[in-house]
């Protein structure tokens, strides 16, 4: 069992300080169906606020709503040892003609941004987060208009510093003229590494933050999931491109050789990929996701491991994934 706490490092230059691997919740309620060896949330936060995972991730979106709560519960009592982040700007869709959740929709609309705001805030017990991002842009609306709205909740004190997720550069550029953007969330992976040259970039240029989320690719660069049967019914990676059965079988190459460098290093898959992601930046900080204390630890312990000249020049060249994103 790990016992120290994790290295720190800012969230952006002049941005608190966190634990160097953050927390992402969503998965605790949602998105990847249920699991027989999930643990209480309250025990998993509280493992990590324990171990110096102090950044902590969540969105309205989740349930939704559900994971506000759950997180909210967890750290009732402890606000002041955490940096809370949350999101609004994406509702949920209906449902498709056979059951299943429909994506999000987005909702950027400067009214809709004011309620998500104070709706998060009261399911959180909290009277103001760290973070807050706008989750998605929201084509029908003027980024403009979205982040305009924001600003006047970091006037209002409810909420410290602004981020946005998923954005392109000239997105990003629109919002900052309005108001500072300190951090920028959007995947970020051994197999997604499509941010690297853009969004990373303008982060660097203009002293922001970068949150990777699904750093361990939505579990499947930990080397668990070999089979599009390891997913439920109920798991939204059972419909997503790269784990459809001939795809997955050709991105097993690309866990294979993380499994190599990781065996060098007496580590796990898990935790190269997740070095791999904190040797992208001083200011990168990832938000891997899990329901269990062990992977929590496992996880947490990434934050040591350094990898050579050699290893990240083996892990640059792995090959791009089949299959998309979404």
């Amino acid at each position: 069992m790990m016992s120290k706490r994790i290295e720190t490092r800012r969230l952006w230059p002049d941005g608190p300080e966190v634990g160097a691997i953050g927390l992402g919740c969503m998965g605790m309620t949602w998105a990847y169906g249920t699991s027989a060896d999930a643990e209480d949330p309250d025990q998993v936060i509280g493992r990590a606020l324990e171990l110096g995972v102090n950044f902590i991730d969540t969105a309205d979106v989740y349930g939704p709503f559900t994971n506000e709560e759950v997180v909210g519960k967890a750290i009732a009592g402890r606000r002041e040892e955490i940096v809370l982040a949350t999101k609004g700007g994406n509702v949920r869709g209906r449902r498709s003609a056979d059951g299943r959740p429909a994506r999000p929709v987005q909702d950027g609309r400067p009214e809709h941004l004011r309620a998500a705001i104070d709706g998060s805030l009261r399911r959180l017990g909290v009277d103001h987060v760290d973070l807050y991002y706008l989750h998605r842009p929201d084509p029908k609306v003027p980024v403009e208009d979205s982040i305009g709205a924001m600003a006047e909740m970091v006037a209002a004190g409810k909420a410290l510093a602004l981020g946005v997720s998923e954005f392109s550069v000239d997105q990003l550029d629109r919002a900052q003229a309005v108001h500072p953007i300190k951090a920028v969330q959007s995947e970020l992976s051994l197999w997604t590494r499509d941010h690297l040259a853009t969004s990373l970039e303008w982060c660097v240029r203009n002293g922001a933050g970068f949150v990777p989320y699904s750093p361990l690719g939505r579990g499947f660069l930990t080397g668990r999931f070999r089979s599009v049967s390891a997913f439920g019914a109920d798991d939204f990676r059972s419909r997503l491109p790269r784990f459809q059965e001939e795809n997955l079988a050709a991105n097993l190459t690309i866990v294979e050789k993380v499994e190599e460098i990781a065996a060098r290093h007496g580590a796990t898959a898990a935790q190269i990929a997740l070095a791999w992601t904190l040797a992208q930046g001083e200011y990168v900080v990832p938000i891997p996701g899990t329901r269990r204390r062990s992977r929590l630890e496992e996880n947490a312990a990434a934050a040591d491991l350094r990898l050579t000249a050699d290893d990240l020049a083996e892990l640059d060249a792995l090959p791009a994934p089949a299959g998309t994103r979404y």
